[in-house]
């Protein structure tokens, strides 16, 4: 046995069957990455490749704590993040509840909600952007043709207007998550709980606030984890639809970080700012990890 395990431990078969997975990681995913924490110490540009080589330490970091544009991307980025996640949490929680009490054609409606995350953000932005228009959009028509309004509304022009468009966007996009998550939790559910809360005289809202809920927490914290890392990352909607306008009042931190990298070719600041996002994304990911084990603890607990 031992001679056998020796030989087991020995053969190099199961390390050149890796290796091509690993060589692939390295190349597409520890090189660039490894790459871009170079240049955030760098004052590279790209029309200046010398650049690259010129090592500033955390210059580029510190330039971060007193550039405005930066901390407003970053605080419009955080309110984008916390209403789009709470409104598709909510409505995700709302359609699967619904689903879930429909005895006919469930699996229809659980494929045609599937829909809008199949489509690619770029063309949800295009979608959008056409519904919100000024003059030829699909809204202000609506809006106009049942006498609600007399004049056209400036959906993508105003800034609040063009935030909040964009988040309505990306809602439409993504509750989809939240709902499936949210139904396949419904439907792991013990009846059980529910017969016994029922027979013991509590109302609908008393089941659902003291027994549903708590066991649908677990797949609200894994959804919220999901989304996260995605709304942190915004990019293709805010891009197609307003660009970061106007006058940079739907600028988030991706946009910013584009335009910085790429349009005034300041690279190294670009993917400093870019591993702050990072940063960002990581600890809304710890955060909702943490809910995540202290609800399946509490789900223990009850058990």
């Amino acid at each position: 046995m031992t001679a056998l395990l020796r030989t087991h431990r020995t053969d190099p078969a199961p390390f050149l069957l890796l290796a091509p997975a690993v060589l692939v990681m390295l190349s597409v995913v520890a090189l660039p990455l490894v790459f871009s924490l170079w240049t955030s110490l760098t004052p590279y540009r790209l029309t200046r490749p010398e650049t690259i080589g010129a090592f500033i330490g955390l210059r580029n970091y510190i330039r971060l704590f007193s550039d405005g544009a930066f901390w407003a991307a970053f605080g419009r980025t955080l309110l984008f993040l916390v209403i789009a996640l709470n409104v598709e949490f909510l409505l995700g929680l709302g359609i699967a509840l619904l689903i879930n009490r429909i005895t006919w054609g469930q699996r229809t409606l659980r494929t045609v909600m599937m829909f809008p995350m199949m489509f690619s953000p770029i063309l949800v932005g295009f979608q959008f952007k056409f519904l919100f228009n000024d003059h030829i959009g699909i809204v202000n028509n609506a809006l106009q043709s049942l006498g609600l309004i007399d004049f056209a509304i400036p959906w993508l022009v105003d800034g609040r207007l063009a935030m909040f468009s964009i988040i309505f966007a990306e809602v439409w996009m993504s509750t989809s998550v939240f709902a499936i998550l949210l139904l396949a939790g419904l439907f792991a559910m013990p009846r059980d709980p529910i017969e016994a809360a029922k027979v013991d005289g509590c109302n609908p809202w008393q089941v659902f606030r003291h027994i549903t809920l708590p066991f649908l927490m677990p797949f609200v914290y894994i959804a919220m984890t999901i989304r996260s890392l995605d709304v942190a990352r915004a990019y293709d909607i805010v891009k197609v639809m307003t660009d970061g306008g106007p006058a940079g009042r739907t600028e988030l931190l991706w946009t910013l970080i584009a335009r910085t990298g790429y349009e005034n070719a300041r690279m190294g600041q670009a993917n400093a700012m870019a591993y702050v996002s990072t940063v960002l994304s990581v600890l809304f990911t710890w955060y909702f990890a943490r809910k995540l084990i202290a609800a399946r603890r509490t789900m223990g607990g009850a058990e």
